[in-house]
């Protein structure tokens, strides 16, 4: 709003997720508010070298960051290395290599979705996991080439599909990969209800791999 003329260095660490039963008033994703908002950068990392290297990133960006963590992944084990390598802000990862369908998973989804892929080459299905890291800005190139490389398109992530982060991924992908599809793009998220407080209504609500795994096995024609 100031055309650059100050500065805004506020990083803004929050987690939320569903798998511990603590109710809607804690475990809803959000992530949708956020990136709807120009001039905001939402980060959502899902490994332990991601959130220390994108932290570090943020605290010395300039602009408003919102910094997502998954409450679940906090127990995630991972090598990290031993001085600290910031990552760039906007930066797309790639978990897992694969040549029939892309999976865009953001969070515990990206963990759930290599369980999935997992599962999907044991059936002979190759999954690649595409995990953006950062929702805006969204690493568009990155994402547009590993879907024309794939030519199907899953996007996973625990918040809600209806009116979602993953509706947006969805449209872009038509818009700049419409030619290179041979399926719709699937989407994977929770039910349009808020998170229940009991645990088996939770489970039910959130997706989980078989979710991921049975929209894999839908676009590329063996479910």
């Amino acid at each position: 709003m100031s055309g650059g003329q100050i500065k805004v260095p506020l990083t803004i660490r929050t987690q939320g997720g569903a798998g511990w039963s603590p109710g809607a008033q804690h475990a809803q994703q959000l992530e949708a508010w956020f990136v709807h908002v120009p001039g905001l950068k939402v980060v959502f990392p899902s490994t332990p070298e991601d959130v220390r290297g994108l932290l570090w990133s943020s605290i010395y960006e300039d602009n408003p960051i919102i910094f997502f963590e998954h409450r679940t992944l906090y127990g995630i084990k991972g090598e990290v290395p031993d001085e600290i390598e910031p990552i760039e802000i906007g930066k797309a990862r790639i978990h897992r290599e694969g040549e029939d369908v892309t999976v865009i998973a953001t969070g515990r989804l990206v963990h759930e979705s290599l369980k999935a892929a997992a599962q999907a080459e044991k059936e002979g299905i190759s999954v690649e996991v595409f995990d953006p890291r950062t929702l805006q800005p969204l690493d568009e190139d990155a994402l547009i080439a590993s879907v024309k490389k794939t030519n199907r398109a899953v996007v996973a992530h625990e918040a809600v599909t209806r009116m979602g982060w993953g509706a947006e991924v969805a449209a872009i992908v038509q818009e700049q990969a419409f030619d290179y599809l041979d399926a719709p793009v699937a989407r994977v998220g929770a039910k349009f209800t808020p998170i229940p407080f009991a645990p088996v209504m939770e489970e039910w609500v959130v997706p989980h791999s078989q979710d991921v795994l049975a929209a894999i096995k839908k676009t590329v024609g063996k479910e």
